[in-house]
């Protein structure tokens, strides 16, 4: 197999970190476990971040969220989890993460999060999606 799972996440410099911009990621394959069954739940993960120095490596991303397979994991617990690694790997100005989990015993769940440095401010003609 030429990669294996990783909770190591890779970066690259900011191109135009003197500029807020916004990039969307989504992430249709994400998988855990039910902590108390053991069966596989999957979610789609959707990322939006304005990046300050560093850019999010998407290889990186792709393994790191690969490592969650075979973890049993709350929904609430994992998706605060990766948006705190993320955050702290690369100290974005803004970013919010929205897992929506498939419908299990006819209940769907969605959790948000997000995380916004203190001292930046939303500039007044940009318009986060909710």
């Amino acid at each position: 197999m030429p990669s294996q799972p990783s909770k190591e996440l890779e970066f690259f410099d900011n191109p135009m970190a003197e500029r807020d911009y916004t990039i969307r990621i989504e992430i249709p394959e994400f998988t855990c476990l039910c902590p108390k069954t053991g069966q596989p739940d999957f979610a789609t993960l959707n990322l939006e971040y304005v990046p300050g120095e560093k850019c999010i490596e998407l290889k990186s991303l792709k393994v790191y969220i690969w490592s969650f397979r075979n973890e049993g994991a709350f929904h609430e617990k994992v998706t605060n989890d990766i948006l705190s690694d993320l955050v702290t790997a690369c100290t974005p100005r803004y970013m919010k993460l929205t897992a929506e989990f498939n419908v299990r015993g006819g209940i769907y769940t969605t959790v948000v999060v997000d995380h916004r440095d203190e001292n930046w401010q939303i500039p007044e003609d940009i318009v986060m999606l909710p």
